[in-house]
């Protein structure tokens, strides 16, 4: 495993359980807003496998999960005997994806190796390409968005990171479409930083992101924005 970093305590990132959060190394796309270059271009100096494990072993009792994040971490070839290993010490695990890797993710929940999955959806599919930075297999994703909200396994989320200059609200309403039926659909703000891979993005207001929220619930969609109250 290329672990590219460890953050050793969140509240945040597993809904209603105390975690770790591991980010694995290198990813297949490019947003060009992704706000962790280092770790999309494995710049990081990380951890070991073995160092991880110690970690671990020592939170036993005190940390509720392990959330799995990138990156992509379904990228990594080892991803399911690094999952298993994590499972055998009693941790849940919250898997972090794009959703590009659609028959990796059905095995992976089919064998009961997660908890909760959160899957970004870039844009609506005309979209994908300038969004993720680079050309996407779709269908892939699309059928990893289906597979979620169609199998009763794991329990998931849908989320986009919302940006000025790439999405429009007729993207959500397409997205809107792709996602009927789901459980829970989360719109997060663009956050700049100086490690985001390209310059130039900018957020959509507050204001903005509560109307466009307010859109999307009239759509039908269990929609919620994720670090603006309200």
């Amino acid at each position: 495993m290329k672990i590219a970093g460890l953050q050793k305590l969140t509240l945040l990132d597993y809904p209603e359980h105390t975690a770790c959060t591991v980010f694995t190394a290198g990813c297949n796309f490019r947003c060009p807003f992704c706000h962790n270059s280092d770790v999309v271009y494995n710049k990081t100096e990380g951890v070991s496998e073995e160092e991880l494990f110690e970690f671990l072993a020592s939170r036993k009792g005190k940390l509720d999960g392990v959330c799995i994040t990138g990156g992509e971490p379904l990228l990594q070839p080892d991803i399911v005997e690094f999952m298993q290993k994590i499972r055998k010490l009693g941790f849940l695990i919250k898997l972090d994806t794009n959703g590009s890797m659609h028959n990796k993710l059905v095995a992976i929940v089919n064998e009961g190796l997660c908890d909760y999955v959160a899957m970004d959806v870039k844009s609506s599919p005309n979209g994908y390409n300038i969004a993720c930075g680079g050309m996407v297999n779709v269908d892939n994703v699309l059928k990893s968005i289906a597979f979620l909200i169609a199998q009763n396994k794991v329990d998931y989320e849908f989320r986009t990171t919302v940006v000025k200059q790439l999405h429009s609200k007729q993207d959500f309403e397409e997205i809107a479409s792709l996602i009927k039926g789901c459980k829970r659909y989360f719109l997060q703000q663009y956050k700049h930083s100086h490690k985001v891979i390209k310059e130039g993005y900018s957020a959509y207001s507050e204001v903005e992101m509560k109307e466009l929220c307010s859109f999307i619930k009239g759509l039908n969609i269990n929609c919620a924005l994720r670090g603006i109250d309200g």
